[in-house]
Order: C-alpha cells, then sequence, then structure tokens
C-alpha cells in the first residue's frame, strides 16, 4: 500500500464514529422506519390473538359444551405459550441473533393456526393454542431488543411504544373480524374462521421480513465487525468503527440448561433491575388480560343486548361495544407515543397504574348501586374508557419499553423475555380465573381485586423506579447496581 493511500485509510479510521455512539445520535432515517416496521408487525398479530379469543371464547364453549373452568384453560393456553416462549426462547436472541427468530417464530404461528381451526375438542384446541403461544411470546423480546438497539436514544421511548401500539391495530382488526364473521356466518363454529384468520396477515409479514438486517450491536459483541460497520454505517449515514465498549461484555452467556434459566438476572448486580421491569408487568396483565378478553362477557352481563335477544345477538352486541370502547386503547397509545420521551417512562407508568386502579373502582361501584350497571352505563362507559385509555398510556406501553432499554445488550432478549414471561404469567392467571371468579364472586368484588392489583403495579415501580429517558443504552448499561439512583430528567 503507497503512503499516501495509507494516509487516506488513517484518516479514514479517524473519522469512523465508534459504532454506539453513532447509533445513539443518528438522525431518524427511512431505513430506522422501515426496519422498526419489520420488527414491530408481529406484535399487531398479538393484538389480533389477544382479542379474537375473546369473541371466540363464547361459541367455542357452546360449541364443546364446556363449563367454566375449561372455558378459561382454552382461554388461557396461548397466553402460557406466550410465557414459555419469551421466558425459555427468548435468549435464543442473545445466542443465535435477533433476525433468525424473526422468521421462526412466524413460522410456528402460521402452521399452529391452521391446526386451531381442525381442533376436535378442547382439549387439543388448548393444546394447538399453547404452541401458537410460543410463537407470539416469542416475538416480543426479540422485537423489543432488536430497536432498542438501532434506534438513535433521542427518539428510542417513542419509537418503541408506537411499535407497540400496532397491537392497538391488531386488536381493531379482531374486533372487526369478529363482527364481520358472526354477521356472515352467525353459527357457534364460526369460530374456526376467526382464529384461523391470523394466518393471513402472518404470512404477509413473513414476506415482509425476509430483508430484515442483524442488529449491528450484536453483530459488533459476537466478533462480526465488518457486518456490523456496514449495517450501521446505512442506519446512521456516517463511517463506524467497533470499538472496545461495542464489543465488551458485562456478563458472560451461561452455558447448557442455564442458558435458559438465565441465573445472571437473579445476581445482586441485575436484581432491581429484573424486579422493576417483571413484577409491574406480572401485576399490570392480570388486570389487562382479564378485564381485557373478558370485556365483551362483562359488557353482556352488564346487560348491553337485549333482554330477548339470542345467543349470537348477545356475541354480536358485546363485540360492537367492546369495539367502541377500544378506540380508547387506541387514544392510549398515541398520548403514549407523544409524552414518553417528554416525561418519562417511569411517571407514566405511576400515573397509569393509578388511573386504573381508579377506573376498576368505578365499573365495580357501578354494579352495587341501586339498579346495577344496566341504570348507570355511564360509569360502565367511564370506568371502561379511563381502564382503556390510561392502561396503554402507562404500563402496557412503557413495561413493554423498560426492559429493553436497561439491560445490556449480551442479555437484552433474555431479560426481556424474562419479564415478558412474568407478564404472561399474570395474564394467564387473569385469563384463566377471571371466568371462574366472575361466576363466584360476582363483577364486583372480582373487579376491587383486580384494581388491588394495579395498586401494588404502582407501589413497586415507585420502589425499584429506573428512569432510561435521555441515556443512551451503554450509559445504562455501564451503571454500577448500587448507583441507580432513580433519575426522572425534568420535561
Amino acid at each position: 500500500m503507497s503512503t499516501d493511500s495509507a494516509t487516506a485509510a488513517d484518516h479514514a479510521a479517524v473519522r469512523a464514529i465508534p459504532l454506539g455512539e453513532a447509533l445513539d445520535v443518528a438522525p431518524l432515517s427511512r431505513f430506522h422506519v422501515r426496519f422498526w416496521l419489520l420488527a414491530g408487525l408481529g406484535i399487531l398479530l398479538d393484538g389480533f390473538d389477544f382479542f379474537i379469543i375473546g369473541v371466540a371464547n363464547p361459541l367455542v364453549a357452546k360449541d364443546f359444551a364446556v363449563g367454566s373452568a375449561l372455558q378459561g384453560l382454552v382461554s388461557a393456553a396461548a397466553i402460557v405459550g406466550a410465557m414459555f416462549g419469551a421466558a425459555l426462547l427468548g435468549p435464543l436472541g442473545d445466542r443465535i441473533g435477533r433476525s433468525r427468530i424473526f422468521r421462526l417464530d412466524l413460522w410456528m404461528f402460521v402452521v399452529f393456526s391452521v391446526l386451531c381451526t381442525l381442533a376436535w375438542d378442547a382439549w387439543s384446541l388448548a393444546a394447538f393454542r399453547f404452541a401458537l403461544g410460543l410463537a407470539v411470546g416469542l416475538d416480543y423480546p426479540i422485537a423489543a431488543g432488536y430497536l432498542a438497539e438501532i434506534l438513535p436514544s433521542k427518539n428510542r421511548g417513542r419509537w418503541l411504544v408506537g411499535a407497540f401500539s400496532l397491537q392497538a391495530a391488531g386488536i381493531l382488526l379482531g374486533a372487526v373480524v369478529g363482527v364481520v364473521v358472526l354477521n356472515v356466518r352467525p353459527e357457534v363454529d364460526a369460530w374456526r374462521i376467526m382464529l384461523g384468520f391470523g394466518v393471513l396477515p402472518a404470512l404477509l409479514i413473513i414476506w415482509l421480513r425476509r430483508g430484515v438486517p442483524e442488529s449491528p450491536r450484536w453483530l459488533a459483541q459476537n466478533g462480526r465487525e465488518e457486518e456490523a460497520c456496514e449495517i450501521g454505517r446505512v442506519l446512521t449515514g456516517v463511517p463506524v468503527k467497533v470499538t472496545g465498549a461495542d464489543r465488551e461484555r458485562q456478563e458472560s452467556p451461561p452455558e447448557g440448561f442455564r442458558a435458559f434459566l438465565q441465573p445472571q438476572l437473579f445476581s445482586r448486580r441485575w436484581r432491581r433491575r429484573t424486579i422493576f421491569t417483571a413484577v409491574p408487568w406480572f401485576l399490570m396483565d392480570i388486570a389487562t388480560y382479564g378485564v381485557g378478553i373478558f370485556t365483551p362477557t362483562l359488557l353482556a352481563s352488564f346487560a348491553l343486548a337485549g333482554a330477548n335477544s339470542t345467543f349470537i345477538a348477545d356475541d354480536i352486541a358485546s363485540t360492537k361495544g367492546t369495539a367502541l370502547l377500544d378506540v380508547f386503547l387506541v387514544i392510549g397509545f398515541w398520548l403514549a407515543i407523544v409524552l414518553v420521551d417528554r416525561v418519562g417512562r417511569v411517571p407514566l407508568q405511576l400515573t397509569g397504574f393509578g388511573v386504573m386502579t381508579l377506573a376498576l373502582c368505578i365499573l365495580a361501584g357501578s354494579a352495587q348501586l341501586p339498579g346495577g350497571p344496566q341504570a348507570h352505563l355511564s360509569m360502565v362507559v367511564v370506568g371502561f374508557a379511563l381502564f382503556n385509555t390510561f392502561m396503554n398510556l402507562g404500563p402496557n406501553s412503557t413495561t413493554f419499553t423498560l426492559p429493553a432499554e436497561v439491560f445490556p445488550s449480551e442479555m437484552r432478549a433474555a431479560g426481556h423475555g424474562f419479564a415478558t414471561g412474568c407478564g404472561k404469567l399474570g395474564a394467564a392467571l387473569g385469563t384463566f380465573l377471571f371466568p371462574v371468579l366472575l361466576a363466584r364472586l360476582g363483577e364486583s368484588l372480582l373487579l376491587y381485586g383486580v384494581a388491588v392489583t394495579s395498586a401494588l403495579g404502582f407501589l413497586v415501580t415507585y420502589l425499584f423506579r429506573i428512569e432510561p429517558r435521555g441515556r443512551s443504552l451503554q450509559e445504562l448499561s455501564g451503571l454500577d447496581a448500587a448507583a441507580l439512583a432513580p433519575r426522572i430528567a425534568p420535561p
């Protein structure tokens, strides 16, 4: 190499920006938006599945003549699968990369969605939905970790919440599909069409995701520096270089079966982050899935349908009422996107839990007043509207965002996967127990009980709070556990 060319190469190397720094300060580009959409679309499927099982559940129970316990099992099966998919399979994203999982989980979703339509009894349906849930749960930590690693720190919270808000698009899709199917085919076996419809968006997302590149931060930590620099250059628009900080691992990945248990999450260094991200998500999902999936059931019990209506007419009426109330889910997500990088994650999560507690008490109180909820439908509407809005403004958005930010790259999928798994455990408990407890306790006592879980979510968030707003991922990853004092930056 000539002296001139060597000098030019040296100058180019000097001008190159460290990969982590370049990614954190990069302006948002069309590549960011494209990769954000492709990573986040899998969450749309979770929203669809979240809603459609609530519409299909009464039909499944009538078609297979099952009681409330088995009905709850069918509803909870996919959520239990998601718990295992996120907590046990999520760490695969740290070991083999994010982009490979993007293709695997959606093919699993397609296969088991088809098998759900062929189920011959409630037990087979529960088994297929458990397997489908593995795919749904696996997508959460991979998508969140991938997006956190490519997004600029200034906009990271907004775009992470934006990705999770695609869940609301899936819920609205499920509402439309449920109403259309019930009107076109008002039969008890219409649930097969509803559950099978998810194959269509899944196949489309598989086709769109075929070009998603690997996370440059993951590549840098796993010895693929040339690829990391190339993808980093595409995302940032400037030459980048891999430095020691980009390569450094704060934890050696566990081997063998320990790789699935992820014991480092419970070490003294990371325990606070694990509690802060996992416990509020667990408590929040008890309310979110318990109340959310059974909103059609609650509305039916609150007499939105006519006294002399048929079973199918009741399901159509409660589905339409639920779809109307789900508009507030979209409003909540929109407010979260606007506010998350202005006021921070922790204030939104605290506010959300607080108003959710109030909203559930309003709903419970409406059932205790003279005439019951039928005589106080305005309270019912206000209660559901507040619950849906502030759930998505607060913890339903922030619990997805926080684990992707507070854990280092080498354990980001594992940390987010464990938090997701805890959330899905809460969701499974809420989904399975809600119909049983609703039948035994009634609406009022059950909703007061759920309000307690939201109040506990507020308390745990306050005690263990860590505010990532305005911090780079490297700053968050490099802090010692003892130095993790709450940092709620002024607006």
